[in-house]
């Protein structure tokens, strides 16, 4: 492969339910009993069960109709931690979609409590506006929610967003809210997952073990994949989202194995997909094309976010833009973001980006990309965007290719801010970028390797 330019090296979470801490300053927690207007319960208030706060719990009605909302006013737009207090009697957990603002965000199960007079608290962190907003559980199977006693809400702007909470591109234009709504099912041959990935209608496809398959499995619009523990997934078989916009596909908690001459995941001419949480491996071969990519976003793909994955051993890790001839089909497109990803021995395209603006990079951990002289993170090439900031690269090639352009293709745009870079090439710059739309908060580059080597992979929500 020809450079056009060699810099010498230079030494330089459904939501996560998790405990989330920051020096950030946040306001206390306030509590919103769901008796108390302006809560909304689509049941009954009962007060038939002990332990509970306030006059009465929300006991909404069984059904996919049985919601509870609150209403919460938040200081200033940012992270903001709910504490939602539930009491489930029955064996069996009860899902719900986790609505702000009107938009989904996360998908929570409230599992069984042992007993309706057994409460429990699940923590949640999302993100909201400055303002009033409305924080909203709608069940999603016909068993209804859990009996709600409160809401905790603590908002202070400042906490940066936990392993699990869709975060960029896929959370915008309707979000992105997978097999919400549907039925759930959990699948362990590979052809019981290849059926249901291919079925119609909303879906939950829990993986129950390592699952290997040849071929391509094409997963349906309005698709959760999401494996059980830490030791699900699937191997062999590339995983296809194609043609559907909005596609509406979450892949989540899955070890997924490189594909021989193939893509693992290939999202082609789709929008509104989120890859988070999955730990993406192969094995490093003298050939960089005995696989193809680990996750390639191409043909005009829209509003995809890639989130607390680990990618490990593998060449040609994720290309956005198949080509330096497809500007009329992907500019204008190509709306990714990547953050909070561990990337480790992926000697190229981490990513490299063709067309696509503005492509969000930040937060994420790249170590030992230093196969050769060609080896690099991140390449903005053919006049794409890209804003790369609080990115922590530990020997790295080259951190960041731009005003020089790559191989054949011709110079990208890129700001950089607040990167860290130990025994790395630098991450050239290059003009400047369209602002990002949605609301995010970086964390300091300090503070990123600690959160992503914690938080990323399978396992981890």
């Amino acid at each position: 492969m020809r450079l056009k330019a060699l810099y010498s090296c230079v030494g330089l979470l459904a939501g996560a339910l998790v405990a989330v801490s920051s020096s950030g300053a946040l306001a206390a927690p306030v509590r919103h009993e769901a008796e108390s207007s302006p809560a909304v319960c689509s049941g009954t208030i009962d007060s038939n069960w002990s332990g509970f706060s306030g006059a009465g719990f929300c006991n909404g009605t069984n059904s996919t109709g049985g919601y509870a909302q609150f209403t919460v006013t938040a200081a200033a737009a940012g992270s903001a931690t709910l504490g939602i207090r539930f009491a489930n009697g029955t064996t069996t957990a009860r899902p719900a979609s986790l609505v702000v603002n009107g938009s989904a965000v996360q998908s929570p199960s409230f599992e069984g409590t042992g007993a309706w007079s057994t409460w429990v608290t699940k923590t949640l962190t999302v993100q909201v506006n400055a303002g009033s907003n409305t924080i909203r559980l709608n069940p999603t199977t016909a068993g209804g929610l859990p009996n709600v006693d409160f809401l905790d809400f603590e908002g202070g702007g400042t906490t940066p967003p936990p392993p699990g909470g869709l975060v960029g591109w896929a959370a915008q234009a309707g979000g992105t809210t997978g097999g919400a709504g549907g039925s759930t099912v959990t699948v362990s041959t590979f052809a019981d997952f290849k059926t249901q990935a291919q079925s119609s209608g909303a879906k939950t496809i829990l993986v129950n073990g390592m699952l290997s398959g040849s071929g391509t499995v094409e997963i349906a619009a309005n698709k959760t994949v999401r494996g059980v523990g830490a030791g699900s997934g699937i191997s062999g078989t590339t995983l296809n989202i194609e043609d559907m916009k909005p596609a509406n596909v979450i892949i989540q908690n899955m070890n997924i194995r490189g594909v021989r001459g193939n893509d693992a995941i290939q999202i082609e001419n789709a929008s509104h997909i989120w890859i988070d949480h999955n730990t993406m491996s192969s094995t490093i071969e003298n050939d960089p094309d005995y696989y193809d990519g680990m996750l390639d976003i191409t043909h005009g793909a829209d509003y995809v976010t890639v989130s607390w994955n680990v990618v490990r051993n593998h060449w040609k890790t994720s290309l956005v833009g198949h080509s330096d001839g497809n500007a009329g089909e992907d500019r204008g497109h190509l709306r990714v973001t990547y953050h909070h990803n561990w990337f480790d021995r992926t000697f190229e395209r981490s990513p490299r980006v063709r067309f696509g603006e503005t492509v969000h990079v930040f937060n994420n951990y790249y170590t030992n990309i230093n196969n050769n002289s060609d080896s690099y993170a991140i390449a903005s090439l053919m006049n794409a965007g890209l804003l790369v900031e609080g990115n922590v690269f530990e020997n790295v090639q080259q951190a960041c290719w731009s005003k020089s352009g790559y191989a054949d293709s011709d110079p990208g745009r890129l700001v950089a801010r607040d990167n860290s870079l130990t025994n790395s090439g630098p991450c050239e710059v290059n003009g400047t970028v369209a602002a990002i739309p949605y609301q995010y908060t970086a964390e300091a580059s300090g503070t990123v390797k600690a959160s992503v080597t914690a938080g990323a992979g399978v396992g981890r929500i």
